[in-house]
């Protein structure tokens, strides 16, 4: 998902492949965003597969949570809600705290670990990638690739240039 402009296009699209019979096409919600709760609640009442993730761009405050602690907060309730209707969740987070949130929350509810996956970047937190797979989850690993894999990346450093910080401590970390 790109930035908060983009977002209502970006389901409206989604929402006419659903229409049309594409079940294997996912959407990506952004959990910093104020509207996302309702647009769970949307995609959760068409049974839609959602890959949840933090958000990564700067936006205003009108738009987006910009603490971490209330993007963090936000990010656990929608997966609650996502986790909850039963739908298969993907919960794409590098963040181990708000990844023992959610699987206190799928252990408390009786959720079977094969009811959702978490979703992590190609090469950032492999041991806690191992360490979930071995825990028994599901792992998916998100790689950008193609002609347009480097200004993707460079979008996200010039968005937010914080996650620069976050890229060289992960990579820190795997050594």
């Amino acid at each position: 998902m790109e930035n908060s402009p983009y977002t209502e296009r970006t389901l409206e699209i989604f929402e006419t492949l659903w229409e049309q019979e594409y079940r294997n096409v996912g959407v990506a919600l952004q959990a910093y965003l104020h509207r996302t709760e309702q647009d769970v609640r949307r995609m959760n009442e068409l049974g839609a597969r959602v890959r949840l993730v933090k958000g990564a761009y700067k936006e205003p405050a009108s738009v987006a949570y910009r603490k971490k602690s209330e993007v963090d907060a936000a990010f656990v309730r929608l997966a609650g809600l996502l986790l909850d209707r039963g739908t298969y969740p993907a919960i794409a987070t590098h963040d181990e705290a708000v990844i023992a949130q959610v699987r206190a929350h799928a252990s408390t509810r009786g959720i079977p670990s094969d009811r959702y996956e978490f979703q992590m970047l190609y090469g950032i937190r492999r041991d806690l990638q191992a360490g979930l797979v071995a825990a028994g989850y599901r792992m998916r690993v998100y790689v950008p690739f193609g002609r347009e894999w480097f200004p993707y990346f460079m979008r996200r450093l010039g968005e937010r240039p914080a996650n620069l910080g976050f890229v060289l401590r992960a990579l820190i970390r795997e050594r």
